[in-house]
């Protein structure tokens, strides 16, 4: 197997990145989404960011999916998968950590998120310049 299979099988714990844990300052709401098995997969597998552009590490506990921004380890979502689909997810509100207050951007922010994440491969580039097109988007920028 060569270095690159290793590293596209190779399953993401939570000590292989800095990590910092959920603030007390936090929200909660149930994510109305089912995945398949694939989509399943590619979650537990998680990331362990390997360029600038990769904002994000995540992994799995369990039936749990945290997941950090990369570059300063903090905990932004923790999803709580459920058999009936009803998960229930918890997000940062604290606003030296992470600055949307709206349930509802939080909700279409993580299904595109999540629609990358579940990808084989993932693709983190093209994930990077999709949030950098929205956040120019929502500054007025374009």
């Amino acid at each position: 197997m060569t270095e690159d299979n290793k590293n596209k099988t190779r399953i993401a714990r939570r000590g292989d990145w800095k990590t910092k844990p959920m603030p007390e300052q936090r929200e909660s709401f149930v994510l109305y989404r089912s995945f398949t098995d694939r989509e399943m997969f590619a979650l537990r597998l998680g990331n362990v960011p390997q360029a600038m552009e990769d904002k994000w590490f995540w992994y799995m506990e369990g039936s749990t999916l945290w997941a950090h921004r990369s570059w300063t380890g903090h905990c932004i979502y923790r999803i709580d998968f459920k058999d009936d689909n009803n998960h229930i997810v918890k997000v940062n509100r604290d606003p030296e950590q992470y600055r949307c207050t709206s349930i509802q951007e939080d909700i279409d922010s993580l299904n595109r998120l999540l629609d990358w994440w579940t990808q084989t491969p993932y693709d983190h580039y093209n994930e990077w310049l999709s949030e950098t097109q929205d956040a120019l988007d929502k500054a007025g920028k374009v």
